[in-house]
């Protein structure tokens, strides 16, 4: 995977973004605040695809992570990480 620069957000609640380019897919990083001064993290997937008379669309999945939640999905993300180079290994 590549990534690109990093970008400040525009938007009132965007504080920071990372870009991530990954062959046909681009991979979003955003930490985000709610009118609280909260902090949470979107993770977009952005996949350009093509319609029927050749114009251009992204599909885009996207997923909020809120802070409560920050350690555990680290703990889950560690683990799997972990385990595909335990199985590359063999």
């Amino acid at each position: 995977m590549k990534s690109n620069q990093l970008v400040m957000g525009n938007e009132q609640n965007d504080i920071y973004s990372k870009a991530v380019r990954a062959g046909k897919r681009t991979y979003f990083f955003d930490i985000k605040s709610t009118k609280g001064n909260d902090l949470y993290i979107t993770l977009t997937e952005s996949k350009k695809t093509f319609g029927e008379e050749g114009e251009e669309n992204y599909q885009k999945h996207k997923i909020f992570l809120y802070k409560e939640d920050f350690e555990k999905f680290r703990e889950g993300l560690d683990d799997v990480l972990k385990k595909i180079e335990e199985l590359k290994s063999n």
